[in-house]
């Protein structure tokens, strides 16, 4: 069997990722056709550098839902070796490949002779399953302390500001070299920190259906009952693994039995997701606050307070839709941010196990041998590079659309 020429490894990775094309056609033509519907989202089509910003982005994550738990896209099991595959070029063929079995190394092998393609293909997921969440938990965060601090001023201000700026003051990557490095692990202060963060969107969504339904107590009650009863299974479900919150060496703090658990989280998952969400945070609080204290001296908010709103209904349902402009825009720039950290720490051998598909490690992997095999560094280097590009990208057309609107 003959290497595949460029021209046959392109066409048959178009093929391969067929599922992806057809995913992007069918949402491009209904969100294309109902965009005068769709507010915000659908002006977003208006704007040919949001469009192509959203179409790189949407491919990323359609390669991340098929490769990953679909299991549609890859050729071979990326944490498998082959014999005799060690560094090839793009295109080689496997020798004595079984029937059933995919005969080419799209991409080449690395330096462990895993094929790339299927490792990229991985990666896509590890970074759709993080970035995305852990940018929305910090923005809960944020935006939980962010708001009263901005709206009422005074002391609560000064205090949330000074713990902002506390966190801020340290170097980034200082920051997540300290929460992902094994001894802090072994302490179990990830995990305590888990405990806390997550219980921030819990309490966002509490106090936001408080505030709505606060003068239908028929309709607020039995909904805040199933709604946080419903959320308060899901975050004992992610802060517990194994059936404890917390396992060290010398003690455990039991969590929910494991028939109640829905899910357990890998510990290395865990770690850089809680860093991402904690570095990510006082951030967002930052910009929250700036923009409650601009808007709370609007003339809708001061009607609000004459018809006897209270405070967190102005904060959620007049001050935060006012917001809505910058911190979207903000919200896909800080998901790519995430992503360049996420790549970081791989690229540093932090937080994910050493042999994860994730594209950090799979570019520090390919990066001792990249004067003589560049394409197992290089392809995961350009997905990194063309995910970043269609968030920024994205967000400038969001942007360009907010100012319209």
């Amino acid at each position: 069997m003959e290497e595949l020429s460029w021209g046959g490894i392109l066409a048959r990775i178009f093929i391969q990722l067929g599922p992806v094309w057809i995913s992007l056609i069918v949402l491009f033509t209904v969100s294309m056709t109902y965009k005068r519907r769709l507010g915000l989202y659908g002006k977003l089509f208006d704007s040919t550098i949001g469009m192509i910003g959203f179409a790189l982005v949407m491919f990323w994550v359609f390669v991340g839902v098929f490769g990953g738990p679909l299991d549609m896209l890859v050729t071979h099991d990326p944490l498998s070796q082959v014999s005799g595959m060690k560094n090839k070029i793009p295109g080689t063929p496997m020798r004595g490949a079984e029937e059933g079995e995919y005969a080419w190394f799209l991409l080449g092998g690395d330096n462990l002779a895993r094929d790339v393609f299927s490792r990229l293909i991985k990666g896509a997921w590890v970074v759709v399953q993080i970035a995305p969440i852990a940018t929305l938990f910090a923005f809960m965060v944020g935006i939980t302390l962010g708001l009263p601090a901005g709206y009422y001023g005074g002391r609560l201000d000064t205090v949330l500001s000074f713990l902002a700026n506390l966190i801020l003051a340290f170097p980034v990557i200082l920051l997540f070299y300290l929460l992902v490095t094994p001894e802090i692990v072994l302490t179990g202060i990830p995990n305590y920190m888990a405990l806390f963060l997550f219980v921030f969107p819990l309490v966002f969504v509490c106090i936001l259906l408080n505030s709505r339904y606060y003068t239908q107590p028929k309709v607020r009650t039995p909904l805040l009952i199933g709604v946080l009863g419903g959320l308060g299974w899901l975050y004992l479900s992610l802060v517990s693994t194994d059936g404890s919150v917390v396992a060290t060496p010398t003690y455990s703090i039991p969590g929910i039995p494991a028939f109640l658990d829905l899910f357990d989280i890998d510990p290395g998952i865990l770690v850089v997701f809680v860093s991402v969400v904690f570095v990510n945070s006082p951030t967002v609080f930052r910009i929250v606050r700036g923009l409650a204290l601009d808007i709370k001296t609007r003339d809708y908010v001061a009607a609000a307070q004459t018809r006897g709103e209270g405070p967190w209904y102005i904060m959620l349902w007049e001050i935060l839709p006012n917001a809505r402009g910058p911190l979207i825009v903000d919200f896909c720039l800080r998901i790519g941010y995430t992503t360049i950290l996420l790549g970081t720490l791989g690229f540093f051998g932090l937080g994910l196990e050493s042999e994860s598909p994730d594209w950090g490690s799979t570019i520090n992997a390919g990066r001792r041998l990249l004067a003589l095999y560049p394409h197992a560094a290089i392809a995961p280097a350009l997905a990194l590079l063309t995910l970043v590009l269609g968030l920024n990208l994205l967000a400038d057309g969001l942007r360009e659309e907010s100012l319209r609107d």
